[in-house]
C-alpha cells in the first residue's frame, strides 16, 4: 500500500496524459470441492469456494474474514473497470488510497458502507459498480474474478505470477525494487526516444545533456533555436520545428529552415530591403497569397508590388 500511495501522483499524470494504462490485478485461489462446506472455506471464500483469500488476522475466530478481503478486492477491480469505461481510469488510485485511509480494519470500518461513501465522494456510480461485482453468495462463476485467475497464468514470455506484489511492464515481469523512482525509471525506459513524458525528464530521473554545451548539437543563439532534444536515455540532435517552420539538416552542424514558412526566418537568407515604408524581398518560399512582394515583368522591366 505504501507504493500505491507514493506512486499515485506519477501514475495519474501518466494516465491523464495518455502515456500509460495501468491495470490492477488481484490474486485469488479456489477451495477444493471436498472442503467447500468447511469453516475455512466458508469464511475465506465467496461464490461457493471459487474465489478465496487468507484470513487477514490469521485467526478464523477473530475480526474480519478472508471473504471480506476478496469482496473488497472485487470492488476495487470493478472501480477500475467502471472508471476506465468513462475515460477516468486514474480514479482507481484515488479510491484505493482513500479506502485505505478511511476504511481501515484497524478502525473497524472495513465495510461495504464505508466503501460506498468513498465511491460517492469520488463521484463514482455505486449501482454500476455493484452490478459489476455480482452476487458473492451465488453458486456461479464471477466473470471479473475468473478473468483474474486466468491472468495469473503465464502467457508467452511472461511466467506465472507467483510473487506478491508483482508488476508487469509491457508484458514483462518487473524484478526491481518496488519503489517510486525505480519503477518510474523502468516505465520511462519503455518509451521511444523523443516521445518521453515530461515526468521522465525530471532531474530526479535523468540528466539533461542539452544544458551542457547544448549537447553538441546545432544551435542558433540569435533566435534561441536548438536541435538538442532531451530524452530519458540521453539527448538526440534533431532539427526542430519552430513556430510552424521546419528546419532540416544533420542536427549537429547544420539546420536550415525549409518549406513554405522559411521566409519568416531571417527572410530565408535572401535579399530584402525597405524603402519609403515599403518592403521588398527576393524570398519566395511562402504561398503566393502571402508573399511580402512579387516580381513581374512589364515592358521588359521588372516591377515590384507589395502584398498586404
Amino acid at each position: 500500500m505504501d507504493f500505491v500511495k507514493s506512486f499515485r501522483g506519477h501514475a495519474q499524470i501518466l494516465e491523464r496524459g495518455g502515456y500509460t494504462l495501468f491495470t490492477p490485478h488481484y490474486i485469488t485461489w479456489y477451495c477444493p470441492r471436498a472442503f467447500i462446506l468447511t469453516t475455512q472455506c466458508k469464511s475465506q471464500c465467496i461464490n461457493h469456494g471459487r474465489y478465496c483469500a487468507p484470513d487477514p488476522e490469521h485467526d478464523l475466530g477473530v475480526g474480519y474474514e478472508g471473504k471480506d478481503v476478496v469482496f473488497e478486492n472485487l470492488r476495487q477491480l470493478c472501480v477500475h473497470r467502471v472508471a476506465n469505461e468513462t475515460g477516468r481510469s486514474w480514479l482507481w488510485w484515488d479510491y484505493v488510497t482513500d479506502f485505505h485511509i478511511r476504511c481501515s480494519m484497524k478502525n473497524k470500518r472495513y465495510s461495504k458502507e464505508c466503501a460506498e461513501d468513498v465511491l460517492k465522494t469520488l463521484d463514482l456510480p455505486v449501482e454500476k459498480i455493484q452490478k459489476c461485482m455480482g452476487d458473492p453468495s451465488a453458486d456461479v462463476e464471477n466473470e471479473v474474478l475468473k478473468t483474474e485467475q486466468e491472468l495469473q497464468v503465464g502467457r508467452g514470455s511472461r511466467g506465472d505470477v507467483t510473487i506478491l506484489p508483482t508488476m508487469v511492464i509491457n508484458n514483462v515481469q518487473y524484478r526491481g525494487k518496488l519503489e517510486r523512482a525505480a519503477v518510474l525509471r523502468a516505465l520511462c525506459s519503455g518509451f521511444k526516444e523523443t516521445t518521453d513524458p515530461p515526468v521522465c525528464l525530471s532531474s530526479e530521473l535523468e540528466t539533461n545533456q542539452c544544458l551542457e554545451r547544448n549537447g553538441g548539437c546545432w544551435q542558433d543563439k540569435q533566435s534561441n533555436t536548438t536541435a538538442c532534444k532531451d530524452t530519458f536515455r540521453g539527448r538526440v540532435c534533431q532539427c526542430p520545428v519552430v513556430d510552424g517552420v521546419q528546419y532540416s539538416g544533420d542536427g549537429y552542424m547544420d539546420c536550415k529552415p525549409i518549406g513554405p514558412g522559411r521566409c519568416a526566418v531571417d527572410n530565408g537568407g535572401c535579399w530584402s530591403e525597405t524603402k519609403h515604408g515599403s518592403s521588398f524581398s527576393a524570398c519566395s518560399g511562402i504561398p503566393l497569397n502571402r508573399l511580402p512582394m512579387s516580381t513581374r515583368v512589364s515592358g521588359g522591366r521588372p516591377s515590384m508590388q507589395r502584398y498586404r
